[in-house]
């Protein structure tokens, strides 16, 4: 492949990811890996090794996202600081975890499962009644570090920042307006992608077949070219997701949902959809 059109294809990408994500506070691994790892089978990359830089690769883009992000949410009093320390803690362990299995364990299986996992997620958003506008998120130390945990688990698994789980859990089971939620998600996948680099970076050392330029499963080439154009438009996600109303901003959330859910077990693909 021209390494032009392969930088170009990075940027591009890099935009989309950074605008969702400071949008609807999901971390844009739906979007990155299946381009990464494109890009990378098209290098002459083994497709096993392939799948795990990406993974790899996606948190280490989401983590300089989410925090581009979060400063944007937290300036508009839509992150939450207890929520995001008990959630981020429980987060970035299981986050390890999940990052350490997936790199020892094929992916497919998982993303079929991630996908039906999405579906239902997205049909319980859409069906869900919400609390009254103005009300208070529930507290409780345990159900946070438990949240945490499943945000966690699956962003090491699928190289996501767990926020496409992490959104309708807030705004359905603890009371959060949607903007607070999509906030507090977006801090909480500082922890989630943390914890997964990690396991990453420690798991692909020494693995023979690695792209040029990586550290672990994380490619430095293409962490640098999809980061210098996800964190500004984070910001401009942010702004964009302030100025849409609540109800509408959660159709909108569980739209994408059924997009990533619909991708993730091969729908498009199936039918001889290009997405």
């Amino acid at each position: 492949m021209d390494f032009l059109l392969y930088i170009v294809a990075l940027l591009f990408t890099g935009a989309l990811v950074g605008f969702t994500s400071g949008l609807l506070g999901v971390g844009g691994g739906f979007i990155m890996v299946p381009v990464q790892f494109f890009l990378l089978t098209s290098l002459g990359i083994d497709p096993t090794t392939a799948i795990r830089v990406a993974f790899g690769t996606s948190l280490a883009v989401i983590l300089p996202t989410a925090i581009s992000g979060t400063i944007g949410h937290k300036r508009r009093g839509a992150v939450l600081t207890e929520p995001t320390v008990f959630i981020g803690i429980s987060g970035i362990i299981a986050a390890f975890i999940g990052g350490t299995l997936a790199s020892n364990i094929p992916g497919e299986y998982l993303k079929i499962i991630f996908g039906v996992l999405v579906l239902v997620a997205a049909t319980w958003m859409l069906v869900a009644k919400y609390p009254e506008h103005g009300s208070e998120p529930k507290k409780g130390i345990l159900k946070y570090l438990i949240i945490g945990f499943i945000a966690g688990i699956l962003s090491g698994l699928l190289g996501i920042g767990g926020g496409v789980v992490l959104v309708p859990i807030l705004s359905i089971l603890m009371g959060f307006s949607m903007h607070r939620a999509v906030g507090t998600s977006t801090a909480v996948l500082i922890f989630t992608s943390l914890g997964g680099i990690i396991a990453y970076t420690l798991n692909g050392v020494n693995i023979s077949g690695l792209p040029p330029y990586s550290i672990g499963y994380v490619n430095l080439i293409q962490l640098i070219t999809l980061s210098i154009i996800t964190v500004p438009m984070a910001q401009l996600g942010v702004n964009a997701s302030h100025k849409i109303p609540e109800r509408e901003l959660r159709y909108l959330y569980i739209a994408v949902m059924f997009f990533i859910g619909l991708k993730m077990i091969g729908i498009f693909s199936w039918v001889g959809i290009p997405l």
